[in-house]
């Protein structure tokens, strides 16, 4: 890839490159963009759009949870619809189409109304390093940043940075992305914004990239009504295979909003300050919905009664990593994840060469904490030469060794267990 040493879209904003000293692991400095600040956002503004957005959010998490339906999953659908939303935002033509049309975005104030949805999270910000995983804060905790790598020899739209900067309140870090340094910078924003949670961006570092657009929502909080912990014992628990196994089942009474739905029951645990652990137990089957269950979810728990509850709640401490890019493709954003999608706002012949999401959950007696962080990546120019064929030799297999000339086998044999 041929690359143009050009700052002009970041020196007209204000932006002068990151300097990694050493090859330090401390988070790059936060770069605005002089005189564009955060465009004003009142929290709880844009309603209609900000359902809508909810219904894009279940149309992602539907899609990550049935990617691996047989797998213990905790996904980031808000992340990854922040991730999805900033690449919207440097889209035109029929991809900037495509992305309305399968998440089903709001056809006006898009930015802002993730704006005023960041402004209404925002009096729940900290440091999430500040957390003592010991000890989840009685008042909840979500940190939600999104940061924009750019390479600085590579010309990136300056109204595209813009729009970053004015709604979802994004810095901007140049670097030179043929220096491996710049997987440093990335893996320390990653691990900062998620109080050491996760330490390395979902997707890793390749120095052809020419772009990379990082969200991380970090959640902490104590149980409104924690577990004691002298209740929890061991008890059975059936799993997807039909396996008894036995778990630390915590217990409680909680007088909570509860709900019995089509095929499922529900309860949602609450936190304070209006968040909450929405549990759904399914009659039978797998827990897994597409989108129309989680939205009949949504609309049958978000009017459910308070009721006293006996709780039995299993302790779990799981992580999951996904590759995001057959996922979207799925979903049907064949245009704007394929070879040739119009993000020319962004950069010039820019695709996505890559997507993917990290994510992990801690919940206990006292509380919960979790973590995600999605990668996306964006190449400027043309993508390198796809594989005609995919070949894994994965079952046993004949090998020989050829004299070409003469066709002769020096060696013939056959690998039945590489062990």
């Amino acid at each position: 890839m041929v690359r143009r040493r050009t700052t002009a879209a970041l020196a007209a904003l204000g932006l002068a490159p990151v300097v990694m000293l050493g090859g330090c692991a401390a988070p790059p400095e936060l770069l605005r963009a002089d005189g564009v600040a955060r465009a004003d956002a009142a929290a709880g503004g844009f309603p209609a759009e900000i359902d809508a957005l909810r219904r894009s959010a279940l149309t992602l998490g539907a899609a990550m949870l049935a990617a691996a339906p047989e797998k213990n999953q905790v996904t980031g659908p808000v992340s990854l619809l922040y991730a999805v939303a900033m690449l919207r935002a440097g889209a035109g033509s029929t991809t900037a189409d495509e992305i309305d049309r399968v998440l089903g975005l709001p056809e006006q104030n898009l930015d802002a109304a993730l704006n005023s949805l960041l402004a209404q999270w925002e009096e729940f910000d900290g440091d999430p390093g500040s957390v003592d995983e010991d000890e989840p804060p009685a008042r909840p905790l979500m940190h939600l940043a999104n940061g924009v790598f750019v390479d600085a020899e590579t010309p990136t739209g300056e109204g595209y940075l813009r729009i970053l900067a004015e709604h979802y309140g994004s810095g901007v870090y140049p670097l030179d992305y043929s220096d491996p340094s710049t997987k440093g910078a990335m893996d320390a924003w990653v691990d900062h914004h998620t109080g050491g949670r996760i330490t390395e961006a979902p997707r890793g570092y390749h120095p052809d990239n020419t772009l990379t657009l990082l969200n991380a929502v970090y959640f902490a909080a104590a149980w409104e009504q924690p577990f004691d912990p002298s209740a929890t014992e061991d008890a059975d628990f059936t799993t997807a295979s039909g396996e008894r196994v036995s778990v630390p089942m915590m217990g409680n009474l909680v007088q909570a909003p509860y709900a019995r739905g089509k095929g499922w029951q529900g309860v949602d645990l609450p936190y304070g300050d209006g968040f909450a652990m929405r549990l759904i137990l399914p009659d039978g089957g797998t827990p897994v919905m597409d989108q129309t269950g989680l939205l009949d979810v949504a609309n049958v728990m978000d009017s459910a009664d308070d009721a006293m509850v006996v709780l039995e709640l299993p302790r779990w401490n799981h992580t999951h990593q996904q590759d995001l890019l057959p996922i979207l493709l799925r979903l049907g954003l064949e245009e704007t994840f394929g070879p040739a999608p119009d993000l020319a706002a962004i950069q010039q012949d820019a695709s996505v060469t890559g997507a993917a999401q990290q994510a992990n959950i801690t919940v206990g007696e006292k509380g919960t904490i979790a973590a995600a962080v999605t990668q996306m990546d964006v190449m400027a120019g043309s993508l390198p030469p796809q594989p005609d064929v995919q070949l894994s030799f994965d079952r046993p297999f004949l090998y020989q060794i050829i004299h070409l000339p003469t066709g002769f086998p020096l060696f013939l044999g056959t690998v039945m267990d590489p062990r």
